[in-house]
């Protein structure tokens, strides 16, 4: 069996959502080591290197031209393409255009169906006609939770039995250099994630606005800049916490583990989220969490979080505050959250996924 994957959103040097779960997914694969299984992976730009090594059955196709990849250039190569794949897998919304093989695509979310007005008008564009394609060809359309699954049902028609769950994974755990060592030295609170409107920042610097007063204590922003963000980089000085507020783009995942190690919770308070992965970072290295009670996130948070209204800042404010005086719920939502993590793992993801891939050729 020869399984066809595009593989360029793991193909670069900063990975989040898609990208972190497109290279997981690669990893695994290669290290399963398939006897009866060849690779072809489809790129845009030569592999970096941290990308998995080719090998007898890991084989790495670069093609042009690079814009609208998916639509032209990559089916226009598999339309003449002498070895053909037995089936095609894109770890993302758009599966190759008039593809001759039969397709699996994944979809996260559909935030940009119930949230357009958080998108730029190119980008949905793109996403609503190029995912409708691609959903209605695609033998399974595989998405991070139930959450995801009930509206992928809802909005495109699709049989049940050909969408399916296959819950994301949590890095392994990284030991820091120096546990002592701390790259912000005041009490913080942190959030994780890209600066777009979706994710809620703005009502999150609103809320902590309004507890500053109580506790000493900083927010720290870490997420490289998505869409839309001005707004979030206005709000601090808007809300008068302009010296309590801080912004730390993408970061390595070094500091990333300190941030979530050191912090005095965690807080991701999104309107809507596919799975939101950095809920069970925040777990994995002891950080107490605050999340939202919407979309999929009570799957990923269980009964290790604090939920709340994302729509009210006085909720969101009162939560971080109460999370902050209660050393014994602290002390609680950290032990669950352990527990919680558990239930997790790529190695899980990537078999789910392999046999979904085999089916669909044995079909």
């Amino acid at each position: 069996m020869i399984i066809g994957i595009d593989g360029n959103e793991a193909n670069v040097e900063q990975r989040v959502g898609i990208g972190e779960y497109s290279f997981e997914l690669l990893r695994q694969f290669k290290e399963f080591k398939i006897q009866n299984s060849k690779f072809k992976i489809y790129l845009k730009n030569k592999p970096l290197e941290h990308m998995p090594k080719e090998s007898g059955n890991w084989k790495y196709k670069i093609i042009g031209p690079k814009g609208f990849w998916t639509q032209l250039a990559l089916p226009f190569h598999l339309l003449f393409d002498s070895v053909k794949p037995d089936v095609f897998f894109t770890p993302s919304h758009y599966a190759p255009r008039f593809a001759k093989m039969p397709t699996v695509i994944s979809v996260m979310d559909l935030s940009y169906l119930y949230y357009p007005n958080l998108f730029k008008k190119m980008d949905l564009y793109q996403l609503r006609r190029w995912t409708s394609y691609s959903v209605k060809n695609a033998k399974r359309v595989l998405t991070i939770s139930q959450a995801s699954k009930n509206d992928i049902i809802k909005e495109y028609k699709k049989e049940a039995k050909d969408v399916v769950v296959t819950y994301p994974g949590v890095k392994q755990k990284m030991a820091m250099k120096d546990a002592k060592k701390r790259f912000i030295e005041e009490k913080y609170i942190l959030f994780v994630g890209t600066l777009q409107p979706r994710k809620n920042i703005v009502k999150l610097i609103e809320a902590f606005s309004k507890i500053t007063d109580k506790h000493s204590v900083n927010l720290v922003v870490a997420g490289k800049k998505g869409w839309l963000y001005e707004e979030i980089m206005d709000a601090p000085k808007a809300y008068g916490v302009e010296s309590r507020v801080v912004f730390k783009n993408f970061i390595e995942d070094e500091e990333l583990v300190n941030l979530y190690s050191h912090a005095e919770l965690f807080i991701l308070p999104s309107l809507y989220e596919g799975f939101g992965l950095p809920v069970l970072e925040a777990m994995q290295y002891g950080c107490p969490v605050i999340t939202s009670s919407v979309s999929s996130l009570p799957e990923v948070g269980g009964d290790a979080v604090l939920y709340v209204d994302p729509l009210s800042v006085e909720d969101i404010a009162n939560k971080m505050n109460q999370l902050l005086s209660d050393d014994n719920l602290r002390t609680d939502l950290i032990k669950k959250g352990y527990e919680q993590v558990k239930k997790f793992s790529w190695e899980k993801t990537a078999r789910q996924t392999l046999k979904i891939l085999e089916e669909v050729v044995k079909e």
